[in-house]
């Protein structure tokens, strides 16, 4: 087949033109976005995964931290009160208070008086009697016993009680309210022994005989 090179066109026409810039155009946005696609695919082959990992060093499976959730501390128990203490009672030695008693009734017949049915007595007889065993029973404390006040202000007077006041020295009475400093009236500034100086007893002596019987001859 002969072609005849003289019959091309030597001049190109404006369609011609057109068609020739469409074609590059429609090659150069090929080639964009065949070059855009490329890049998608090398970015994503490349992209580390989101689990698991694969450490480098050992080639093992490395499974995501888990967070730990924060745990509530627990309040602790608040401790338990210590047990109060056991009371110890003491046995009670009975010759201290025969005694006394058996002193009581020699000095001022105590036993006689508290003994004795006073009904049928007038309060002039009765006076004079409680007056003997007034200065019997006196004259008993201050032989044998040293006493003193354990309040030293005087009765009537309004006092201040602090916290932590022994209660065994002083006795509340009335409307007892709240906790202390308790403020009130002293009705009695009450007694406390500091020394007992009771006779010593001789061996066989029976404290349980508060006063011998009495035979006239």
């Amino acid at each position: 087949m002969n072609i005849d090179l003289s019959r091309l066109p030597q001049t190109l026409d404006a369609l011609h033109l057109v068609l020739a810039i469409s074609v590059f155009v429609l090659l150069f946005l090929l080639v964009l976005v065949l070059t855009f696609a490329v890049i998608a695919l090398l970015r994503r082959g490349t992209a580390p995964p989101s689990e698991p990992l694969v450490t480098a060093e050992k080639g093992v499976l490395a499974e995501k931290p888990k967070v730990v959730e924060p745990v509530a501390e627990k309040k602790k128990p608040a401790p338990a009160a210590p047990p109060p203490k056991p009371i110890i009672l003491r046995e009670p030695t009975p010759d201290a208070a025969l005694q006394l008693l058996g002193l009581l009734q020699s000095e001022a017949r105590l036993i006689d008086f508290l003994e004795e049915d006073i009904a049928a007595y007038s309060d002039a007889d009765i006076g004079a009697a409680a007056r003997i065993v007034h200065e019997g029973c006196r004259k008993v404390l201050h032989q044998h016993f040293e006493i003193e006040p354990v309040r030293d202000e005087p009765e009537g007077s309004r006092i201040t009680l602090p916290k932590g006041f022994d209660p065994a020295e002083v006795r509340l009475t009335g409307n007892i309210v709240g906790e202390p400093p308790f403020q009130g009236v002293l009705v009695h500034r009450g007694w406390r022994a500091t020394e007992v100086k009771l006779p010593q007893l001789s061996e066989g002596h029976r404290a349980d005989i508060l006063a011998p019987a009495e035979v006239e001859l």
